[in-house]
């Protein structure tokens, strides 16, 4: 099995390590996650393990998703995750159940989510401007991005700001992977994940954790 699953975040917390120093770790309810389906280069063009998270009730699932998860022989999930393992052996089944028992021998993982939500907000709290000077006859536009025209315009192209120009708008909600996570603790029992530092999205959100790809462990380093 390729370590990665699906969770919920908990919440933060504190865990002492085995030198009494304090570790802030984020609590995560990973799995139990179900293989829905396997996927292969010549019929799909690419393999992939797909995984299923937490069971939608009857009346809310649609014909196709409870047929897909028919084929697994399980209920209609409500997340679904793919795991690319493009050159990699696939050791896995239909039908079969992940636990948090695949990360046992993980040192780093990553993990992806959606950050929260923070509407409408202007320059400076979206791109950390410093504002307008707080004198000097500045009023009531201390927290304007000032000019915008200046060096901004696309030149030869027509008199629009250049996409990509930094301004107010729409910030937060989006999709986010934090990585190289160590993982101080695996809890088998409870089907729980505590991974070092914060991780995107609130409480209660949908996490994606595996394997880290690019973490470097010392040799002898646990």
């Amino acid at each position: 099995m390729y370590p990665a699953l699906i969770g919920k975040k908990i919440g933060m917390t504190q865990v002492f390590d085995a030198s009494g120093a304090v570790l802030p770790v984020t609590v995560v309810q990973a799995g139990p996650c179900v293989v829905l389906q396997l996927k292969d280069a010549a019929r799909d063009g690419y393999q992939a393990v797909q995984l299923g998270y937490e069971d939608l009730k009857p009346q809310r699932a649609t014909r196709p998703q409870i047929g897909h998860a028919a084929k697994a022989k399980t209920s209609a999930k409500r997340v679904l995750r793919e795991i690319r393992l493009d050159g990699l052996t696939v050791d896995a089944q239909m039908g079969q159940t992940w636990t948090v028992s695949v990360f046992k021998d993980v040192p780093y993982v990553d993990v992806s989510g959606t950050t929260k939500g923070k509407g409408f907000q202007g320059v400076m709290k979206r791109h950390n401007f410093g504002g307008q000077p707080a004198s000097h006859g500045t009023e009531r536009k201390h927290r304007s991005p000032g000019g915008i025209g200046s060096h901004g315009c696309d030149r030869g192209r027509g008199g629009n700001i250049k996409k990509g120009k930094r301004m107010a708008g729409h910030m937060g909600f989006d999709h986010s992977t934090s990585r190289n996570h160590p993982l101080v603790a695996v809890d088998e029992e409870n089907n729980l994940l505590l991974i070092k530092g914060p991780l995107p999205g609130p409480n209660g959100g949908y996490l994606f954790v595996r394997k880290s790809k690019t973490a470097r462990v010392a040799k002898g380093a646990k």
